[in-house]
C-alpha cells in the first residue's frame, strides 16, 4: 500500500469512492472537492496495486468551511487537526488502510495538540465507532445535524 498526497489524476476515484461511502460521509461535488484541495491542511490517498482504495480529507482551524461538526471544534478548540471525512474501498476494508491514513495525516499534522473528527450515530456506523476506539479516540460530545435527521459522536485524541 502507498500513502500519498491527492494528485489531479486521482479526483475522479475520490469522488466515487465518497459517492460509494455515503451516508458515513456526506455527498460531495468536483466543486467542493476543489476547495478542499485549496484549504484542506492534506488530503491523501491510499493505493494498493495503483488503485485508489481509500482517502482521507483533513482540516486545520481558521477556514471558511460551513460543516457544523467542524465548526463545533473551532468553537471549542485552539488549535487541532480535523478529519473531515475518511473513506475506505470495500475490497480494501480490514487491510489497514484506514488505519494507515490516521497515521499519515498524525504524522503530517504533527504539531496539533489533537485530532478530531465525529461518527455517527444516527444513522449508525458502528464499525467506525469500533475502529476509532481502537485509533485511541474517545468521545467528547454529540450533536445533531440536518435538523435531527443525523446524530454524531464528537471525538478526540491526543497527538
Amino acid at each position: 500500500m502507498k500513502i500519498s498526497a491527492i494528485k489531479e489524476n486521482d479526483y475522479r476515484d475520490v469522488l466515487a469512492l465518497n459517492e460509494d461511502s455515503v451516508p458515513h460521509v456526506n455527498l460531495i461535488s468536483e466543486i467542493e472537492l476543489r476547495w478542499f484541495i485549496k484549504h484542506a491542511a492534506l488530503i491523501c490517498v491510499a493505493k494498493i496495486d495503483g488503485n485508489l482504495v481509500g482517502f482521507l480529507i483533513g482540516l486545520r482551524p481558521g477556514k471558511s468551511y460551513a460543516s457544523p461538526n467542524y465548526k463545533w471544534f473551532c468553537k471549542n478548540y485552539k488549535d487541532f487537526a480535523y478529519v473531515d471525512r475518511i473513506a475506505v474501498a470495500k475490497s480494501a476494508r480490514r487491510k489497514g488502510v484506514a488505519e494507515a491514513l490516521y497515521r499519515y495525516f498524525a504524522n503530517s499534522q504533527a504539531d496539533a495538540p489533537i485530532m478530531t473528527c465525529e461518527i455517527n450515530i444516527r444513522p449508525p456506523n458502528p464499525i467506525s465507532m469500533l475502529f476509532h476506539k481502537y485509533m485511541g479516540f474517545k468521545q467528547i460530545g454529540s450533536q445533531e445535524t440536518e435538523q435531527g435527521k443525523k446524530e454524531v459522536a464528537l471525538m478526540e485524541k491526543a497527538l
